[in-house]
């Protein structure tokens, strides 16, 4: 099997799909519409697909190495709001779609989706108290919650009497919008980058494989799933013969983490755990190898697709990796840098074998042939001279032992 190469992304394009998905709204649950975009996307770089039952979608490159394949997942979906109550002075009460603070959505422009497909409505969510003219102080004093902020609507409704009449009901989705800005210094400022930007790496690293042209060894599957952000994720659309999974998502990018906007990480673990040892190590050599900024981090309060296969019982090695954000859920920001990294260390894995080929071509095998690439020491008694009782070896760590 030839050694992977850097393949060239096409950054143009890579650019033009990010900014076409953050401008489609698509919270958790109204997800139809940027499935479509996708899948015209995919149309276009020659990638075969199909739809689950549910909406999510998987391309499939064919391999030419036997049945065994590997997969690479992101979601199109994002955090959102849903109507809870029509209040009486016609403004909207609301809960959120996936874990975000509300803080946050103040002053966020959004849509109302109602269910008639031509009356779209638009909005801003505001605290209660919005006005320093005519609250004074309490603006900046009072709590932060889903119970403290309300949607004011772009309608002239004043009671839950004129809201229903222009078509709102309880349970219609609110989207917040994106606005996406790429600045000439190549900094991405959007709404929703997770994990819109990870499609968009993913896009772009099968373009790449498909238009130079190497020959993958192994079959690789784009899992695009539609609930991640209510931690669904990929807990269906993979088969038993995915060996390994690589989930793509957004990198925290904060004080007491080692992401960066410009680079990719490598998450070693997230609130669901740790993640496959060799897969990981594998990723990280191959970014090391090709001169990729990339980095190791742990994230404590994150999951991704990989925690929802792996919860529903895949069977799979598995490993998240993903471009740095600034203000995840939030305000966030990245750079078009850590994109392109993404998508670079994405089109070399995807031209690499299993990184345990022979043991990983069947679900269940003996101990000695059980792999790894661990050295580490081996603890055994202190030994005594039977003589006069005295400690002969007192280093209970005296070697290392190289597993097979």
């Amino acid at each position: 099997m030839t050694e992977p190469t850097r393949l060239d992304i096409d950054v143009e394009w890579m650019r033009e799909v990010l900014l076409e998905l953050l401008r489609i709204p698509s919270p958790t649950g109204r997800t139809d519409v940027i499935m479509q975009h996708v899948g015209e996307r995919l149309e276009e770089i020659g990638l075969p697909f199909e739809l689950t039952r549910r909406g999510a979608m998987v391309g499939t490159l064919t391999g030419n190495g036997g049945g065994l394949e590997r997969a690479l997942v992101v979601h199109t979906d994002t955090i959102g709001c849903m109507v809870r109550e029509l209040k009486p002075n016609g403004r909207l009460s609301v809960v959120p779609i996936g874990t975000h603070s509300a803080r946050f959505s103040e002053g966020s422009r959004v849509t109302v989706f109602t269910d008639d497909p031509e009356r779209v409505i638009t909005g801003t969510i505001l605290p209660l108290k919005a006005s320093g003219h005519a609250y004074g102080d309490d603006v900046d004093t009072q709590p932060v919650g889903w119970d403290h902020v309300e949607v004011r609507v772009d309608e002239p409704v004043r009671s839950a009497e004129d809201l229903a009449a222009i078509g709102i009901q309880v349970g219609d989705f609110v989207a917040q919008l994106a606005f996406p800005v790429i600045t000439r210094s190549g900094f991405v400022t959007s709404r929703h980058l997770d994990d819109k930007a990870g499609v968009a790496a993913a896009l772009a690293a099968f373009k790449a494989v498909i238009e130079q042209g190497p020959q993958l060894h192994v079959g690789a599957h784009l899992l695009i799933t539609i609930a991640e952000e209510v931690g669904h994720g990929a807990s269906s659309g993979l088969t038993h013969d995915v060996a390994e999974m690589v989930s793509v998502d957004s990198a925290v990018v904060a004080p007491g983490q080692t992401s960066t906007e410009t680079g990719v990480t490598i998450a070693m673990q997230d609130l669901h755990g740790p993640f496959d040892f060799h897969l990981t190590r594998r990723l990280c050599r191959l970014a090391a190898e090709h001169g990729i900024e990339a980095h190791r981090d742990v994230f404590r309060y994150y999951r991704s697709d990989v925690a929802a296969a792996l919860e529903a019982g895949a069977e799979t090695r598995a490993a998240l990796m993903g471009f740095g954000v600034d203000a995840t859920h939030g305000h966030e920001r990245t750079h078009l840098d850590g994109i392109v990294a993404t998508a670079d260390l994405l089109a070399l894995y995807l031209q690499t074998d299993l990184t345990f080929a022979r043991w990983d071509a069947a679900p269940t095998g003996p101990l000695r042939e059980f792999p790894s690439t661990a050295v580490q020491p081996v603890r055994r008694e202190p030994e005594f001279d039977p003589e006069d009782d005295e400690l002969v070896e007192d280093d209970p760590f005296p070697e290392e032992l190289e597993l097979p």
